[in-house]
């Protein structure tokens, strides 16, 4: 049978404190999204899941009981492992596990919960980080790390089948659950993304909100063969980010969720600590790419626990395209020539 996720950590770890620690708090996730999948599986059998239980950290989004649960049960898993402090999107602010312990944890416990009741792909997505010196690690100002300082980050999706993607910063691993031995195995050791893919994910309902340069670019793949780019493309848009960064891990495309016009989304919609630094490291240890539009989000620091970001990810040839769109000059600004005096994707 094929390596589970844990001798597969072992054997990365070694000997080494860090790498060890790294390895327990990974393998504790990794169960508590096991628990989920289970739970995910009996659906509506298991109680209301997708009942509103209120407002998110941030008095914005909706709560699931899911959502609830969710968190309850991954922070739960981490009850005794090297994890100084827990920080989650169902949260206001981190939340101490193990004194003195070398990590930090962030994580959306539940992606794409508007989804719960209608049995679409959902997921978790997590990040590891140092506890930094000096720093008290139940503090927001942890958790202030550009992306590149991430020990380790992934996700699991609760689909078909149940998919663990992890990187440890030596490329990005595929594992899947087995249901009947209750453990991850891999399925595939690096993880390439495809460089050709005419898929690209946008809620095209914004259309109206958005800077006319991205405009531009969709408008321009929308034109298929008869447009500049010579090609027809498919849209995709599940409304379940975890799901979709799934979709290009495993056959390339591009996904995009820009700040636009509305209130509450002029800096961005997605979470920059616990959803984009964890899919930016994903992308590019498979060889793809993450970006705001302008800036690798891997080289972004945040400012706030739950600062939001827009995000642009997938293949990197396709990621380039966009920046080139949303900042570069010649024939796109000729095109559009009001783009010179319009912002980009902030306000």
């Amino acid at each position: 049978m094929s390596e589970t996720l844990d001798e597969y950590l072992g054997r990365w770890a070694g000997t080494d404190p860090l790498r060890q620690a790294v390895r327990a708090t990974v393998t504790a996730l990794a169960s508590g999204t096991a628990a989920i999948a289970a739970l995910v599986a009996d659906g509506p059998l298991a109680g209301e899941l997708a009942a509103s239980r209120g407002v998110g950290a941030d008095g914005w989004d909706d709560q699931k009981e899911l959502d609830v649960r969710a968190d309850e049960m991954l922070l739960g898993s981490l009850a005794g492992k090297p994890v100084a402090a827990y920080a989650s999107e169902e949260a206001e602010l981190p939340v101490p596990v193990t004194p003195g312990a070398p990590l930090i944890v962030a994580i959306d416990p539940l992606d794409g919960s508007s989804n719960i009741d209608t049995d679409v792909t959902i997921g978790t997505i997590f990040s590891v980080l140092p506890a930094p010196e000096g720093v008290d690690p139940v503090s927001e100002a942890a958790y202030f790390q550009p992306g590149r300082a991430q020990l380790a980050a992934g996700y699991a999706v609760y689909g078909p089948h149940t998919a663990f993607v992890l990187s440890v910063g030596e490329g990005t691993m595929h594992f899947v659950l087995d249901r009947a031995a209750g453990t991850y195995r891999l399925v595939k050791e690096r993880v390439t993304i495809p460089t050709v893919a005419r898929e690209f994910a946008i809620n095209m309902s914004n259309h109206r909100h958005w800077d006319d340069r991205l405009r531009l670019y969709i408008d321009d793949l929308l034109q298929g063969k008869d447009g500049p780019r010579e090609a027809d493309y498919n849209m995709r848009w599940i409304a379940s980010m975890v799901a979709e960064a799934h979709r290009i891990i495993i056959r390339g495309g591009i996904y995009l969720y820009p700040a636009d016009t509305r209130a509450g989304y002029t800096q961005g919609r997605l979470r920059l600590i616990y959803e984009a630094f964890p899919i930016a490291l994903l992308m590019e240890q498979s060889g793809a790419a993450a970006t705001d539009g302008r800036t690798p989000i891997l080289d972004l620091v945040p400012e706030r626990l739950h600062q939001r970001v827009p995000l642009i990810f997938g293949s990197r040839e396709k990621v380039e395209r966009v920046s080139n769109y949303l900042t570069g000059p010649g024939e796109i600004a000729e095109r559009a020539p009001l783009f010179g005096r319009r912002g980009l994707l902030t306000a």
